[in-house]
């Protein structure tokens, strides 16, 4: 295996690896692989197998190893993030598409509730937890309001604003978001506002 310094930079490495020194491929590899498990753990819960999202996350970092231009890209590592991020977002979304999933029903939703402070947000639990109380009856309705707003934002939002959503409850601010779906930022952060307020006005009126 070709010698390699912890200070040669990806950049450098990258350059070696153009040049023929293939093993540097391995060395990447087993640098990000803890990198791709983090980000598996995070983007999971919207319905994919971990270990899948890892496999799908390898792949992705090994397009990034293949495809990277110095000249034409960010840092690698920034590079690495993104193509990870699209690789395991694709498989999600082919996944979700063969089942015929809804949204997860423990999803993340913000909205505002009457009487708290304004600037304050709460989760789907809490929200829920707050229209109703700790009684049988309660718990039924809690049910009932979880499948209502999950029916929302299914037909309620349109394919991008799910597709922003998804990605948000995952960690991502907007500019990553946008990033991983190949759109611009401005738009990414106007369908993530307009949202969260089409779901803060439809929970109030529940």
């Amino acid at each position: 295996m070709a010698k390699i310094s912890i200070d040669e930079s990806d950049e450098e490495l990258i350059t070696r690896l153009r040049e023929g020194e293939s093993d540097v491929t391995d060395y990447i590899m087993n640098k990000y692989k803890d990198m791709v498990r983090t980000k598996a753990a995070s983007m999971y819960i919207l319905g994919a197998d971990k270990d899948d999202l890892i496999q799908e996350g390898m792949i992705g970092l090994f397009k990034a190893v293949r495809d990277y231009d110095a000249g034409r890209d960010a840092s690698f590592r920034t590079f690495a993030d993104l193509c990870v991020s699209r690789q395991m977002y694709t498989a999600i979304q082919a996944s979700n598409r063969k089942k015929h999933a809804p949204l997860n029903s423990y999803i993340s939703l913000y909205a505002k509730m009457d009487g708290h402070d304004e600037d304050k947000e709460f989760s789907l639990d809490q929200m829920l937890e707050d229209i109703n109380d700790k009684n049988p009856e309660a718990m039924m309705i809690d049910k009932e309001n979880t499948r209502d707003i999950e029916e929302f934002i299914e037909n309620g939002l349109s394919d991008f604003e799910k597709s922003v959503l998804e990605l948000h409850m995952t960690g991502m601010g907007y500019a990553q978001i946008a990033k991983v779906l190949g759109r611009d930022e401005k738009s990414t952060d106007n369908a993530l506002q307009r949202l969260k307020n089409k779901i803060r006005k439809y929970v109030n009126n529940i």
